[in-house]
């Protein structure tokens, strides 16, 4: 391993340095990885040599420099790596890059997500790919596509006590109690339902492949204008999922008291929630890019991780 081309990009114990002195070319990528992944280390080499090649800028994030080039080594994190970046490269799963999102303040820039899991709708190459997202990242040539991100306020006696930004979901979920909580939900300060349900789901286009998805909800394309509300496990079966416009402000709230209830948003963020307690959700004002290759669309990525095929018959 070339020690010296570690010592450039990820600064030893004397601390990293946001003003470095870089002979590449104005563009400047970040790489973090999951660390626990068994090919994170060697693809985090290989891909700061081709970058490198190529006369991009690299920057390794604090424990992803460790990974690379060894204990001692140091870097910036992750909230010093998005402020001094063009572009981040993310190699590991949709969770890894969701955790990224949440410790992140805005803005983020674009993310080009490598995957390193096993299903990956965020993600924009396969990690044994990594050598196409090289030749795009380089010649500037990837698909940037914006993302609707959820603005979310937890109100407690009336007052904003914590707020929250999601990319995938917010939910209400009853927690460790088997059982169910009821939830009522209000659009635009209208009624729109009291669910007596597991939970509910509120989700963006983008989260429409996750939890929602795996509770009945539809499917959404990326720029659809809509949020969409999904009830987990309803007592009442008429209780099917809702579409909302996304420029609608969206109230829940307990009905009774119950113990032991979450929210949780992106599955990072977990508080307690309880009898007089609001979640207010809106969408946020800025999106969140996602950059793919060139071609990459969202109708060839269902096709691919849902195993999608026309009919026989």
């Amino acid at each position: 391993m070339d020690m010296g081309r570690c010592d450039r990009l990820a600064h030893h114990r004397r601390g990293w340095q946001p003003r470095i002195s870089l002979s590449f070319a104005s563009m400047k990528t970040g790489i973090i990885a999951r660390a626990d992944k068994p090919q994170a280390a060697t693809l985090v080499a290989d891909l700061r040599s081709a970058l490198e090649r190529h006369g991009v800028g690299v920057l390794l994030e604090r424990r992803t420099a460790a990974l690379a080039c060894g204990a001692g080594s140091d870097g910036p994190d992750e909230q010093e790596l998005a402020a001094a970046c063009d572009l981040l490269i993310v190699l590991g799963g949709d969770g890894t890059i969701l955790r990224v999102l949440h410790r992140v303040r805005a803005p983020v820039p674009p993310i080009f997500g490598i995957n390193l899991g096993s299903l990956g709708f965020l993600t924009g190459v396969s990690s044994e790919d990594w050598p196409r997202a090289v030749e795009s990242i380089a010649a500037g040539d990837y698909r940037l596509s914006p993302r609707t991100l959820l603005h979310v306020e937890l109100l407690r006696g009336g007052r904003v006590a914590e707020t929250f930004t999601g990319l995938n979901d917010a939910v209400v979920s009853r927690g460790q109690h088997s059982q169910l909580i009821k939830v009522e939900a209000r659009v635009d300060g209208e009624e729109l339902c009291i669910y007596n349900a597991d939970g509910l789901i509120v989700a963006t286009p983008t989260g429409s492949t996750a939890y929602s998805m795996s509770a009945g909800g539809p499917l959404l394309l990326p720029d659809s204008a809509c949020l969409v509300l999904t009830p987990i496990c309803p007592h009442v079966l008429t209780n099917r999922s809702a579409v909302i416009a996304d420029t609608s402000r969206l109230e829940l709230r307990l009905v009774g008291d119950a113990p032991g209830v979450t929210v949780n948003v992106d599955g990072q963020e977990v508080r307690d929630f309880g009898e007089g307690d609001v979640l207010r959700i809106s969408r946020a004002a800025e999106k969140l890019q996602l950059a793919t290759l060139p071609g990459l669309t969202f109708s060839g990525v269902l096709r691919e991780k849902l195993k999608w095929s026309g009919s026989n018959v």
